[in-house]
Order: structure tokens, then sequence, then C-alpha cells
């Protein structure tokens, strides 16, 4: 398996902050909920290690997780959706896990079903990348 198969990957011109701030609007734009943004470089700072900086940024559309739930339980392991915002070489990027490769580990959900989360996904971070 390839990095592209599970990941939906763009580089952007904008900074760090930036690009967090842009995600989170597309997210509100797109009318998801966000649950929580956890910045791994920070917690990671508090135990004594150094990393590049990184934010993980979870979302979730009740619409979606409440259809994915009813099929198998065990969904719940790939959720909440998850936009990541990294550095890495002084290059920004933003991260989106494909969610086409569920029905790889959970037969229940359908192809379809997981290419309509995938589109609303990408949307976000194609929107993130222009504001």
């Amino acid at each position: 398996m390839k990095t592209e198969d599970f990941a939906y990957i763009v580089e952007t011109e904008k900074n760090f902050d930036e690009s967090v701030v842009s995600v989170l609007r597309a997210v509100e734009q797109k009318g998801w909920s966000l649950f929580n943004v956890y910045d791994i470089k920070e917690r990671l700072r508090a135990k004594g290690f150094e990393q590049a900086p990184l934010k993980i940024i979870e979302i979730c559309s009740g619409k979606y997780a409440n259809n994915l739930l009813n099929k198998n339980k065990l969904v719940s392991l790939c959720m909440p959706c998850k936009i990541n915002v990294v550095e890495d070489d002084g290059k920004v990027k933003i991260i989106g896990m494909k969610p086409t490769m569920m029905p790889e580990f959970f037969k229940e959900i359908s192809k379809e079903d997981a290419e309509e989360v995938e589109k609303h996904i990408i949307d976000i971070i194609n929107l993130a990348l222009k504001y």
C-alpha cells in the first residue's frame, strides 16, 4: 500500500498557523463539527521531546458517523475523522485520511459510503487552501 492509497496530502504556501486556521474555517463552512485540536509538538515538548509543528484536527459529521456506526460499531476506531497540519523541512502540508480504505477492514461499509465521506474530507482540505 502506498501513502496516497490512504492519505490525501496537499502542500500549501501558507505558514503553519495560517493553515490550521484555514482548516478550521473550512470545517465550519462545510457544516462539520470540530471535536478537538491536538498540538502534538507542545505535548511532546512537555515530555522532553522535540518535534516539528504538528496539529491533529478531529472533525465529525453526525450524518455520516451515524450511518457508518449503524453498519459496524468497530468503525469507531477510525473516528472522528482527522485532518493533520504538519511542517516538514520548512514545508507545510495538510493531510487527511482517505475513508475509502475503510471497506478493506469493514466489509459492511460500501465503497459508495466511504467515497461520499472522502469527498467531504477532500473538499475541506481543498477549501482550506483557498482561505
